[in-house]
């Protein structure tokens, strides 16, 4: 509303408006603070399109920031003893702060933790996806559940044929590979074995001739000439994606939104 428009307004309104409006703007600013946390180091891109980090934590805080400032606009009233004012506005701000922590656990708790190799593919692993009776078999060095952003890892080689039995029928049965903290190890350890596994961007290129644009974009927003690199599928949370990956190093240096399983 137009500050000339406030002044008009009776006393008993334009108080209130001005403390709805100083309310919402340091609902801003802690929201704004919130994203800076989510989105750069939660979710950075690409776990934020794939993920769905950005579409729950959005809901969550336009919910908090629009019904804050809409109830200090109801509360508010410079009538009251400025004890009972106070209070109210201290409770509507300690529901607001306790709606937002809440907001914030739900997504850290879906967050993205690792970029697992497994076997022939990445896979996206969330907090929520690893299993709480497995954390203290996580391997030293390992962080299990990082809060820094998601970490580069791959899954070990089976110790015998009993533990790739065991190991396969739990799969199948809905706990993957890469999700499991006893079969992690460092990224490092498995690049020999992806760049073996790894194909030419070339025969994605040959596969998916209407991608070849976007295909060239990612290897030039890497620094890298498309064909020199390599790639792998990728599952995530609802999508299948596509890594592309350096044919020396196997650095991870690129996704794109493209199913090439």
């Amino acid at each position: 509303m137009h500050m000339n428009m406030v002044e008009k307004l009776p006393a008993f309104w334009r108080d209130r408006i001005q403390a709805c409006a100083i309310h919402l703007v340091i609902s801003l600013a802690i929201a704004a603070l919130s994203a800076l946390l989510v989105f750069g180091v939660w979710y950075p891109y690409p776990y934020r399109e794939i993920s769905g980090g950005r579409e729950l934590f959005l809901l969550l805080v336009t919910v908090d920031v629009i019904l804050g400032p809409l109830i200090t606009l109801t509360v508010f009233d410079r009538a009251k003893l400025w004890r009972e004012l106070r209070r109210d506005l201290m409770v509507v701000a300690a529901v607001q702060l306790a709606a937002l922590g809440y907001g914030l656990w739900t997504v850290s708790v879906a967050r993205p933790v690792h970029l697992v190799f497994e076997i022939d593919r990445f896979r996206i692993v969330h907090a929520i996806d690893v299993m709480p009776d497995l954390l203290d078999k996580t391997p030293p060095g390992v962080q299990a559940l990082p809060l820094t952003g998601p970490t580069l890892l791959s899954v070990r080689d089976f110790k015998d044929t009993q533990e790739q039995m065991d190991m396969t029928l739990a799969a199948l049965q809905g706990v993957p590979l890469g999700t499991r903290p006893d079969l992690w190890q460092p990224y490092v350890h498995a690049v020999p074995k992806i760049l073996k596994v790894a194909k030419p961007v070339s025969a994605l290129k040959q596969r998916f001739p209407d991608q070849i644009a976007p295909i060239d974009a990612v290897a030039q927003s890497a620094g890298r000439s498309a064909q020199s690199l390599l790639f792998l599928p990728m599952n995530g949370r609802k999508s299948f994606w596509t890594v592309f990956l350096d044919p020396v190093t196997a650095e991870v240096v690129g996704f794109l939104p493209l199913d090439s399983f």
